[in-house]
C-alpha cells in the first residue's frame, strides 16, 4: 500500500515537470500569444497548476541565460527573445535598435505604464499639460493601445501598454517595472517642514 503511494506521488511530480516544457512548445508552435484559459483548456490545468507551471519555465528560461523569455501580459503569455540580444535580433532584421522617444512621449508612457489602464484626461492632469501628441506618437509605435472605454460619463478611451512596450524595454511582466517612490520639490518638502513647526 505504502509503495502504491509512493509510485502515485511518484507519477504526479513526474506529470508536474512536464508541464513548463509542454508550455513551451505550445508557445514556440503557436508564434503569438496565448490566453491562460487556452493553456489551461489544452493541459487540462487548474490556475494554480499553470501559474506553477509558468513560474518554473519562466525561472528556467532567465537562470539557464537561454536566449528566449517568457512574457506575461494580462491574460496574455508568450515567448519573446532575451532583451541581451536584441542587437543580434535587430540586425538580423534590419531594425534600428530602438525608437526615439520625445520626452513628452517618455513621460506619457511612463503614466500610461504605472497608472494603467487610464483616460488621457487622467494622463493629462497627472502631466498638467496636453498629452495629444505624445499619446499619438506611442500608438503609432506600438507601445500603447485602446483597451475599452471608461463607464464615466462620455465614456472616454482606456489606455495600456502593450506587449511591444515589454519587449522594448526588456520586461517580461508589468511586475517587474522599478518601484517609484515620488518625493516632493525641495521647496515644498521646505514649506511643509515649517508649517510642522508652527504650534
Amino acid at each position: 500500500m505504502e509503495q502504491q503511494m509512493r509510485d502515485e506521488d511518484k507519477q504526479v511530480e513526474e506529470r508536474r515537470k512536464e508541464f513548463p516544457a509542454a508550455i513551451e512548445s505550445l508557445l514556440f508552435v503557436a508564434g503569438r500569444p496565448l490566453e491562460r484559459s487556452e493553456l489551461r483548456k489544452l493541459l487540462a490545468l487548474n490556475d494554480e497548476q499553470l501559474n506553477d507551471a509558468l513560474q518554473v519555465l519562466a525561472l528556467e528560461l532567465a537562470q539557464q541565460r537561454r536566449g528566449i523569455r517568457l512574457q506575461q501580459l494580462g491574460e496574455q503569455i508568450q515567448l519573446v527573445t532575451a532583451p541581451e540580444n536584441a542587437r543580434y535580433v535587430a540586425a538580423l532584421l534590419g531594425l534600428p535598435l530602438s525608437a526615439r522617444l520625445t520626452a513628452a512621449a517618455l513621460e506619457t508612457l511612463s503614466v500610461i505604464a504605472y497608472r494603467q489602464p487610464i483616460t488621457r484626461s487622467q494622463i493629462e492632469g497627472i502631466r498638467g499639460v496636453n498629452s495629444d501628441r505624445a499619446l499619438i506618437s506611442l500608438l503609432q509605435q506600438g507601445l500603447v493601445e485602446e483597451i475599452g472605454r471608461a463607464p464615466t460619463v462620455g465614456r472616454p478611451a482606456l489606455f495600456a501598454t502593450t506587449t511591444d512596450f515589454l519587449q522594448q524595454f526588456g520586461l517580461t511582466s508589468l511586475q517587474e517595472l522599478p518601484g517609484v517612490q515620488i518625493t516632493r520639490p525641495e521647496t515644498e518638502q521646505a514649506a511643509a517642514v515649517n508649517t510642522e513647526k508652527q504650534p
